[in-house]
């Protein structure tokens, strides 16, 4: 359904969006899941059967409702207007990402150039190292002058995270040209490259698994290995689970591909998820140079 504005803007025409039950079962399945959580934080029994409850509803959720929007796109109720604000949308979503990972970045930061050389003693802090941690050695990587966690291992940059990150720029390449076979109307491209992105997505998020395995098994790097192992773990993490929501996400456009949705001039849900999946190559970079490296 459409709605004619009159005045300044007549030419102008907006979708306006029917009702939908999803927004509250969405709010149902948040406030179950977060309250479960933290039932479950307080060791009350109902916590943990209730989480996956929650989850399920969100779930479900997300299928009802993408499932709404993918129908009434593909039907045309959608114009430039409505192109335009998911654009806006994808772009702040985007941005708040930027963010999120912005904070884990500036927590590292802050850990290694100031609180790290304060304790060890440096400039007017000298006597926090000889009266609360004498002799401690401002070195990272660190588990903090109380060593919480034990003697442990630190990550290497070659092997796995090598590996992990030619995975990840070459699936940026793959999501890039499959885009360009859909704009140039090439199916087969599109089909074909956007299943070796798949690939190489659940490639890096395999991959990483087994690295954590071997951390916490041979290397004794646990999340609760000081400041290095909460600040590595955090910030690999996170970025795991979105490599792992992108993944899922390209599958949701294979399978759309092999439907035959999108045009060369329609097909702005492809390239949201594009979007995502740069955004997360990008900051893999940045995390491989200053967690693995630095």
């Amino acid at each position: 359904m459409s709605v004619h504005v009159k005045g300044e803007y007549d030419h102008a025409h907006y979708y306006v969006p029917h009702g939908s039950h999803w927004p509250i079962v969405g709010s149902v399945g948040l406030f179950t899941t977060l309250g479960a959580a933290a039932l479950w934080l307080e060791d009350v029994s109902l916590g943990p059967w209730l989480f996956p409850i929650g989850l399920l509803i969100i779930l479900t959720m997300m299928f009802g409702w993408f499932g709404t929007v993918i129908r009434e796109s593909e039907a045309g109720a959608y114009n430039q207007q409505v192109d335009t604000s998911f654009r806006w949308g994808m772009t702040w979503f985007i941005f708040s990402e930027v963010m999120f990972f912005a904070a884990f970045f500036g927590a590292l930061f802050y850990a290694r150039t100031f609180a790290l050389p304060w304790l060890g003693g440096e400039g007017k802090n000298l006597f926090t190292n000889l009266l609360l941690w004498n002799n401690f050695e401002s070195a990272w990587p660190t588990n903090g002058p109380a060593a919480v966690g034990g003697a442990f291992k630190a990550m290497e940059a070659l092997g796995v995270p090598a590996l992990n990150t030619a995975i990840l720029l070459t699936s940026g390449l793959t999501v890039t040209i499959a885009h360009w076979g859909l704009k140039n109307n090439q199916r087969g491209k599109l089909k074909l490259f956007l299943l070796f992105t798949v690939l190489l997505g659940f490639s890096f998020v395999t991959l990483q698994a087994m690295e954590y395995h071997h951390a916490y098994t041979a290397q004794n790097l646990t999340l609760g290995t000081g400041i290095y192992g909460s600040t590595f773990f955090m910030l690999t993490g996170f970025h795991g689970l979105h490599v792992t929501i992108g993944a899922i996400m390209l599958c949701v456009m294979l399978g759309r591909s092999l439907k035959g949705h999108f045009t060369p001039d329609h097909h702005f849900a492809f390239e949201a998820v594009s979007w995502y999946w740069h955004f997360v190559d990008v900051v893999w970079l940045g995390l491989y140079i200053f967690v693995y490296w630095l």
